[in-house]
């Protein structure tokens, strides 16, 4: 058998490998000359010793593409979010929101309607390893990109993509993903807001730079570090084990401190004790140390108190108050132990009988003599009060790895391999002292941990949180034949394990029903899908005197033939600056339908036809705002300006203000 012939060289293939040999050794000897997979060749001048004078430098992180992420920010978004009630359980009453789309667009439509209103944020993004998620060729055609991208258009030359190291600058196409959505998310923020974003080690440092940006440095609370799993042989120095959480404020002197519950170990172990008489009897507590060596030194809180036997006590150290009496100070050293508390707070403690005194022969107190106290105190810390103010979590969290996140999923007859633990983000809206009727938004929302883990944390404390999800409908599968076997989208898989996780809550709490017979937890799930708006855009490009004048015609009634009512109400009222859980009530006015929000502060007629009654009827119902259809008035301009000066003048006579629009 003869060999197969080597395929010879080209002359353009070894210029190929000697480039990919030099960038090797260059790489080797210097790599501080490199910008992800390109030369500076600026810097490789710099460190053979020939300067080059650098432009005007500033501290902060650059990359290519980053001027044109604020051109992004500000290019507003010409799509809107439409309701799919058939996907949606108790539609009308749920304050729960699930919303299929790419999340740079979704957040520019929720900019007017949760500016400054979500209490918490988790997102898990694509963790940046060369592969794995999915980016958008061309910023400029976002919406066009993700309609095709969906099926929804045939036009050619707008995909999605995978972000792959054989780009080159994959660390650049990231936080170009990354760095338009989460200055968009910040404006969500409550001023005592949080938000939480998982990462691993690849992008640590960038993601770290740019939320320093956003955020700002003096805004930065933490990074958490998680156990994503035990054990594992893999890796060369070594095993991966833990991926990290980072954590902001959008302003840390309005953020609440960070508490959660004490254990049922911490309960057995430390208040242990029943107090037997006195206001506080029958109650648990435990027992703390007045003085420890960890305190640091405080110039109020190191002072004389008085034993039962008549000695003086103070923690160990040099300085000494000049005079021997309850309560005598003396500003402390370095090194000087001080009391926990000031000498007032001790006062009143004791007065309340919150503090024992303990003989030991291993007090670390001294006497006035200068000896070792035969007296050690405590104060109380009662169980009831603890559990109240909570205690506060560790920075590394250790017992929610990702395989209890499998087990939930296949649980619940879920076929997804790439989540957090419910658990973990339950773990952490809990910590963000989260309560009744607070928002979090999960933009990244995968399978639909965060929707979960505000579900369970609800039915266990009985609160009222809110959950918004953002998650495009990225393929489950990598073949047609592959996805057909159970969920063909993320998103819709999401929307599933959301209902399925609702229904046990429902199931769990069956006994527990409120005064109309319905469950107590809010179980429902709103659903809405990113589309194009119901209006039609003016095209600032097209030639607007062209021969068959269709831009001009088509602007006569803008209004999309295919959009129903519900789709052109929800446009209308994420544009007026209205949630979309805001609650619709139906009325019908003069013949016609009429949407009332908010007790009939805005007035909405979608009818094709408005006529002098209905004016009349609208008016008197005192709204501060009425919008109306501009086609039906059916280029009638006497009855617009009628119904102009209609509400107007009874504005006029009710010496209020009422905005009438049409649209």
């Amino acid at each position: 058998m003869t060999e197969p012939k080597k395929m010879a060289l080209t002359s353009m293939d070894i210029a190929e490998e000697k480039r990919e040999e030099l960038k090797r050794c260059l790489g080797s000897a210097f790599p501080e000359i490199f910008a992800e997979d390109a030369i500076d060749f600026d810097q490789l001048r710099r460190v053979l010793g020939n300067w080059v004078e650098p432009g005007k430098e500033r501290f902060g992180l650059n990359w290519p593409g980053k001027a044109e992420c604020m051109k992004i920010i500000q290019q507003p978004s010409i799509a809107t979010l439409k309701p799919v009630r058939e996907e949606s359980v108790n539609f009308d009453e749920t304050e729960n929101v699930f919303i299929e789309g790419d999340n740079l667009e979704v957040l520019k439509l929720l900019q007017k309607a949760y500016f400054g209103k979500i209490k918490m944020i988790y997102i898990d993004p694509p963790y940046n390893t060369g592969n794995e998620f999915i980016y958008p060729d061309k910023y400029s055609e976002t919406l066009d990109t993700y309609l095709t991208y969906t099926d929804q258009t045939d036009e050619e030359g707008r995909k999605f993509s995978t972000n792959t190291e054989a780009t080159g600058r994959f660390h650049s196409r990231w936080l170009n993903m990354m760095y338009p959505r989460l200055y968009l998310a910040r404006n969500l923020l409550r001023d005592n807001g949080v938000i939480f974003i998982s990462i691993g080690d690849d992008e640590y440092a960038n993601l770290k730079k740019i939320c320093d940006e956003l955020f700002g440095e003096d805004n930065f609370i933490s990074t958490i570090s998680r156990m994503m799993k035990s054990g594992g042989a893999k890796g060369n120095f070594f095993t991966p084990n833990i991926d990290f959480i980072l954590v902001y404020a959008k302003n840390i002197e309005s953020a609440d401190y960070f508490r959660i519950k004490i254990s049922q170990n911490q309960i057995d172990g430390y208040y242990n004790k029943i107090e037997v008489d006195g206001p506080r009897s029958g109650e648990h507590y435990g027992e703390e140390r007045l003085y420890k060596a960890s305190l640091d030194a405080r110039p109020n809180q190191r002072y004389w108190i008085q034993c039962p036997d008549g000695s003086y006590v103070i923690p160990p150290g040099d300085e000494f108050p000049d005079t021997l009496g309850q309560g005598e100070k003396v500003i402390p050293a370095n090194d000087d132990g001080v009391w926990k508390w000031i000498f007032e707070t001790y006062s009143k403690e004791l007065s309340l009988g919150n503090i024992i005194f303990k003989e030991t022969t291993t007090s670390g107190l001294i006497d006035q003599h200068k000896k070792q106290s035969k007296w050690n105190i405590y104060n109380k810390l009662w169980l009831k009060d603890q559990q109240k103010k909570g205690k506060v979590p560790s920075n590394y969290i250790g017992n929610y790895e990702n395989r209890q996140s499998s087990a939930e999923l296949k649980e619940l007859g879920i076929p997804f391999d790439f989540a957090k633990p419910s658990g973990l983000i339950k773990h952490l809206v809990e910590m963000a002292r989260t309560s009744d009727n607070d928002v979090v938004l999960d933009f990244f929302a995968g399978s639909g941990s965060t929707a979960g883990a505000v579900a369970r944390l609800n039915s266990e404390d009985g609160g009222k949180r809110r959950c918004i999800s953002v998650q495009l409908p990225e393929p489950t599968g990598t073949s047609a034949e592959e996805r057909d076997l159970a969920f063909k989208t993320i998103s819709s898989l999401a929307i599933e394990r959301i209902q399925r996780v609702n229904k046990i809550i429902e199931n769990e709490n069956s006994d527990k029903l409120d005064f109309g017979g319905t469950s107590a937890f809010d179980i429902g799930l709103k659903v809405f899908k990113l589309d194009r708006s119901n209006f039609k855009v003016w095209d600032g490009n097209a030639d607007v005197f062209d021969e068959s004048g269709k831009q001009i015609e088509m602007h006569v009634d803008h209004l999309s033939l295919e959009s129903g009512a519900d789709d052109v109400l929800y446009e209308l009222l994420l544009k007026a600056g209205f949630s979309l859980t805001t609650k619709v009530e139906h009325r019908v006015l003069a013949g016609k339908e009429v949407f009332s929000i908010e007790d009939g502060a805005l007035l909405i007629c979608l009818e094709k036809e408005v006529s002098p009654e209905l004016i009349d009827v609208l008016a008197e119902a005192e709204p501060l705002q009425v919008i109306c259809l501009d086609a039906a008035f059916k280029g009638n301009d006497q009855l617009k300006a009628n119904a102009v000066q209609t509400f107007k003048s009874r504005a006029e006579a009710e010496e209020s203000e009422i905005v009438f629009k049409t649209v």
